[in-house]
């Protein structure tokens, strides 16, 4: 089992990475909008440790333009267990904060909605080192390789196996193949450990607030 500090010095090969995605009903939990899938891949050097996949049912009807975008529709909720089913068993496939990191493409958006729905469920949010895909991409590829960090962009790029289509798990597949080509273009700026990664997303994060690209990433 990982210490805190033995998952920072951990060498990125060796990082456990829990790579996740959801659906929802809208574009923020503070304007109503909730859950409707969750999808998450476990991953360790290049591995695949497991899936997660459920959906999750909102209970309120779900936009028409959500369902043309996603293809899930109230039908398919109807029998769905509710989110108070869903996010213990998600926090148990993600696992401990001191062994694993979460990774999301716009992590800001996936982290608001789940941790919105621990505070209402009263669950502590695990106190997990969280990555976002976005602004790695933006930092360390060129706008000559990339018009933009829009996931469809960044899978087209890495040639990923899986292709994102707004479902949970094939875009959370589709994310950790991105992530792993990010990694490797990530040696070549001396990122090696689970603390300099996060130092590098710290810093990216930053000059990124400074200049921002002004591009979506969805």
């Amino acid at each position: 089992m990982l210490s805190p500090m033995a998952l920072g010095t951990t060498s990125l090969s060796q990082a456990t990475f829990v790579v996740v995605d959801l659906e929802t009903t809208g574009a923020s939990p503070k304007k109503g909008a909730a859950i409707t899938e969750i999808g998450a891949v476990k991953v360790r050097s290049g591995e695949y440790l497991g899936n997660f996949e459920s959906f999750v049912n909102p209970l309120s009807p779900i936009p028409d333009y959500i369902t043309q975008m996603t293809g899930i529709t109230d039908l398919m909720l109807a029998k769905a267990p509710v989110i108070d089913e869903i996010l213990p068993a998600f926090l148990e496939f993600a696992g401990k904060h001191n062994e694993v990191i979460i990774v999301a493409h716009n992590a800001p958006f996936d982290l608001s909605f789940l941790k919105s729905a621990a505070k209402e469920l009263d669950i502590t949010w695990p106190k997990y080192k969280t990555l976002d895909t976005v602004t790695i991409a933006r930092q360390i590829l060129t706008k000559e390789e990339v018009p933009n960090c829009k996931l469809q962009t960044l899978a087209q790029y890495f040639g990923t196996t899986t292709q994102p289509n707004h479902r949970a798990l094939d875009d959370a597949k589709a994310t950790t193949e991105i992530l792993h080509g990010l990694l490797e273009r990530l040696g070549s700026f001396d990122v090696n450990t689970v603390d300099a990664l996060m130092e590098f997303a710290k810093t990216a994060a930053h000059i990124q607030r400074q200049n921002y690209w002004g591009l979506s990433s969805i």
